[in-house]
């Protein structure tokens, strides 16, 4: 039987063991799960999916195996498995079967009572049972509360702690960014930057090259693919320094080393930056220069290749 057949078998399992359990208390949110092995060293891949209101979430994550108390995923064969995880936030109670430490089940939760008001006393509010259960699954502690609070960030509030905790945002991250130099104090930003991978080693090779990036050209940056290596490309190319809102600019519109590369061997030894963002917006490309040099239409500047572009001619 391979994975899928194996995952469909699960499935259909904890679908009978879920309809078997739905007698237990209504006010415990519950759903199934899946667990598969993990690349990582010590955790296994963990899915809960959990249906409420005609609505289905699911998440999948990691684990580290530790956190699973009663589960021994190395035994061979198949076995009928339960075991518990504990989170500030509550626990989950979970029962299935694995074969060959893969499987799949259902799970009750289970809200710890005084979560909710300590989580209040710290002033992060909002939190009713859907939260809860969400907190629970991210594994947002008292205590990364707490160390969150500590960070002095502006706009931090229970949803952003769920945010950090979907992207790894957390204090290493934090005083990383901030020893190379970044504000990182804005919680929508410091979400987006994790998104979109900006590192702190992208920023010290920034600022060694003498920029003084901003948060949002640093998201702009990584979303066009303005990476140090390709900086390192233009520079090569005499381009040693541009702002950033032109590299930025080159990205968008397709100014690349190759394409100066290419304008060089026509003559173009060194165009200004928005001579070269212009050649792309208007479709100066090297292949139409060199239509236009067949022609006899020779030294044209680039200034005057845009313009003939602009006018529609060929």
């Amino acid at each position: 039987m391979d994975r899928r057949e194996a995952l469909i078998a699960y499935l259909l399992v904890a679908s009978a063991l879920l309809f078997g359990l739905a007698s237990r208390a209504a006010d415990a949110f519950g759903g199934s799960w899946t667990l598969h092995r993990s690349e990582e060293q010590g955790k296994v891949e963990f899915t809960l999916i959990h249906q409420q209101h005609g609505h289905s979430s699911s998440h999948e994550s990691a684990w580290p195996l530790a956190a699973f108390v009663g589960l021994d995923t190395s035994r061979p064969g198949k076995q009928e498995v339960k075991f518990t995880i504990t989170r500030d936030a509550g626990h989950f109670d979970c029962e299935g079967y694995l074969t060959n430490g893969e499987g799949a089940g259902v799970f009750h939760f289970q809200a710890d009572s005084k979560y909710s008001s300590e989580m209040n006393a710290l002033g992060f509010t909002g939190i009713d049972e859907e939260k809860q259960f969400t907190l629970a699954v991210m594994d947002v502690s008292l205590n990364f509360a707490k160390e969150m609070q500590g960070e002095q960030l502006e706009g931090l509030n229970t949803d952003k702690l769920i945010a950090f905790r979907i992207f790894n945002v957390n204090s290493a991250f934090i005083h990383e960014l901030r020893g190379a130099g970044i504000k990182a104090t804005d919680c929508d930003k410091l979400v987006a930057l994790r998104i979109h991978g900006v590192t702190p080693e992208m920023v010290r090779f920034l600022r060694q090259s003498g920029y003084q990036p901003d948060e949002d050209q640093l998201i702009a940056m990584r979303i066009h693919g303005a990476t140090p290596e390709w900086i390192e490309e233009l520079q090569k190319e005499g381009y040693n320094h541009l702002e950033l809102d032109e590299l930025i600019a080159f990205r968008i519109h397709g100014v690349s080393p190759e394409f100066i590369q290419k304008l060089q061997s026509l003559g173009y030894k060194h165009p200004e930056p928005e001579q070269l963002v212009a050649m792309r917006i208007h479709g100066v490309t090297p292949e139409y220069i060199s239509g236009l040099k067949l022609r006899g239409m020779q030294n044209l500047t680039v200034d005057q290749l845009v313009s003939l572009r602009i006018q529609g001619i060929d």
